[in-house]
Order: C-alpha cells, then sequence, then structure tokens
C-alpha cells in the first residue's frame, strides 16, 4: 500500500494549488481517503475525507468553500483543489487511508501561502 502526495509550493494569499494523492498497491474504490496538515508547532488535523462508496465528503471548518476534494477511481487519485490560499493555509499536507484498521500516510506535500 503507498500513498503519493504532490502538488505543494509557494504560492501568495489568494492563489491556488491542486494536490494529487495516488493510490498503489490497493483499490482505492474500496477505501475512504484524508487529507490532513500539519503547521509547524501544531498538531496534525484533517482537512478533508472522502468516502469510498456514496461520496460521503467531509471538510473542516477553516476551509469549507475554498477546498473541494474529489476522486477519479479509474486513475486511482484523489484530488484537493485548494483556492484563496490564506497564510494560515501553510502546512504539510498528507494523504491518508485505513485499511483493516491499519492507517497509511503518504509522505507529505508542503504547501506555503506568503502574505
Amino acid at each position: 500500500v503507498q500513498l503519493q502526495a504532490s502538488g505543494g509550493g509557494l504560492v501568495q494569499s489568494g492563489d491556488s494549488l491542486r494536490l494529487s494523492c495516488t493510490a498503489s498497491g490497493f483499490t482505492l474504490d474500496y477505501y475512504a481517503i484524508g487529507w490532513f496538515r500539519q503547521a509547524p508547532g501544531k498538531e496534525r488535523e484533517e482537512v478533508s475525507c472522502i468516502s469510498s462508496k456514496n461520496g460521503g465528503i467531509y471538510y473542516a471548518d477553516s476551509v469549507k468553500g475554498r477546498f473541494t476534494i474529489s476522486r477519479d477511481n479509474v486513475k486511482g487519485t484523489v484530488y484537493l483543489p485548494m483556492n484563496n490560499l490564506k497564510p494560515e493555509d501553510t502546512a504539510v499536507y498528507y494523504c491518508n487511508t485505513r485499511i483493516r484498521g491499519l492507517d497509511y500516510w503518504g509522505q507529505g506535500t508542503l504547501v506555503t501561502v506568503s502574505s
């Protein structure tokens, strides 16, 4: 099981980025995928999650209306377009899935938003 997160970068406040999480070693269709972030000196927090079956979606209040999660099971990828980025969105972003009670994490991609 592997998750590969990509798409981070250095942007200015108000800009957009699209993160991608590419899955391998398992069938993405059957599992929920979550995006988490960890800012320097802070705990890791869940940003968004998309379920496997009915497409149920969760967003943290801090990103509602700005981030949109989606999945392409054929490509084995979950996307997180992020609009109107703010300096407080600066963090390392990780994707996650849980299979048979075990958590799997991607390596993280750094998003830095300058004011």
